[in-house]
């Protein structure tokens, strides 16, 4: 009998030329190199969304070099959906290619019913990276973190807890999300004497989000660690799309968790004045965005996500022109004052 399907999916050869274009950034004081920029999969992944596109979106990465991928547990919606769907992507695209992707997930904010599912507790920890394993089908994490601070629990406990998992050889490398630098500071040392340094920080940063710029990055270059950040584009406001105004079908005129009409409209002459200058560069404003945060040394990659192939390999065009005059660094400043 023969198969009558007109559109099977192709199966993957990776860009040969991969390496080529990507530009990579040690971790740190590690061995560890970072495209210097990352795919988050926070949206776009999850049991609601589209497999296909999200299978393409992966492809279009690893062929433009990005070799790092961020998860969570929780990463969906549903919860786990984003981790399962990558498991299965994996398995039909990326087994032969294991060993040159950095795949990172985390823990520490709800996942389950009842006292276990969330914060920074050892059990809390450990079932949810032993889960996360399951459902990507994977016998180890690149990087593991914790998702952000848990006050109620010993910061001992916590720390210890990912050490384990990197004596166990669960995860390979530790990281941390939302620490203050005080609180980097404190896990950095216990980490240190339990034998499981850690590696890198993650933090949300953007132009028009700046607060770590006051201690948490000179705290992490003090420390010589990696610098991870996410919302790059602070939730695209910093895209074109807001130049001429919000649009009806814009996350501002929606009741969006992230992204509220007041918040858009405080920044649209901000806004404006930022598409000015990238247009002089040459860049789109998300472009520059990105450009401007690699442009800090602090900062060893920054994080995006993609809603489809096009719009990742735009975001990737910010390292055609990563350098910026020091009247276009003045300008910005004082757009940003």
């Amino acid at each position: 009998m023969n198969i009558h399907d007109k559109a099977p999916v192709a199966p993957y050869f990776p860009n040969e030329g991969r390496y080529e274009s990507m530009q990579y950034q040690r971790c740190g004081k590690s061995g560890i190199l970072l495209p210097r920029i990352s795919l988050g999969l926070w949206h776009n992944f999850g049991f609601n969304d589209h497999f296909g596109n999200a299978r393409n979106i992966l492809r279009k990465a690893f062929d433009l070099g990005i070799t790092h991928l961020d998860l969570a547990n929780n990463y969906g919606p549903p919860y786990g959906s984003a981790e399962e769907n990558f498991g299965r992507i994996l398995k039909k695209d990326f087994l032969p290619y294991r060993d040159e992707l950095f795949i990172a997930s985390k823990a520490g904010y709800d996942m389950w019913p009842g006292p276990y599912g969330n914060n920074g507790s050892k059990k809390s920890l450990i079932a949810s990276l032993d889960q996360s394993l399951k459902r990507m089908g994977l016998d180890y994490v690149d990087v593991f973190y914790h998702h952000r601070p848990d006050p109620e629990t010993p910061m001992e406990e916590t720390m210890g807890a990912l050490a384990q998992m990197v004596k166990q050889g669960k995860a390979l490398y530790i990281g941390l999300s939302r620490y203050s630098a005080e609180e980097t500071q404190k896990a950095s040392e216990l980490l240190k004497r339990m034998g499981a340094p850690l590696l890198i920080h993650q933090s949300k940063y953007s132009m028009f989000e700046r607060d770590v710029e006051e201690e948490v990055l000179p705290k992490l270059q003090e420390l010589n660690l990696g610098s991870i950040v996410f919302s790059p584009l602070a939730q695209g406001m910093l895209t074109n799309k807001y130049v001429n105004g919000i649009p009806e079908n814009s996350r501002a005129k929606k009741d969006n968790t992230y992204l509220n009409l007041e918040a858009v409209e405080a920044k649209l002459d901000q806004i404006k004045a930022l598409h000015e200058i990238a247009q002089q560069r040459g860049q789109k404003l998300s472009q520059m965005a990105i450009a401007w945060l690699l442009d800090n040394p602090a900062v060893t990659t920054v994080l995006v996500g993609a809603s489809s192939p096009e719009q990742l390999e735009e975001n990737v065009k910010a390292l055609d022109q990563l350098q910026f005059s020091e009247e276009e660094k003045s300008t910005i400043a004082q757009i940003l004052e």
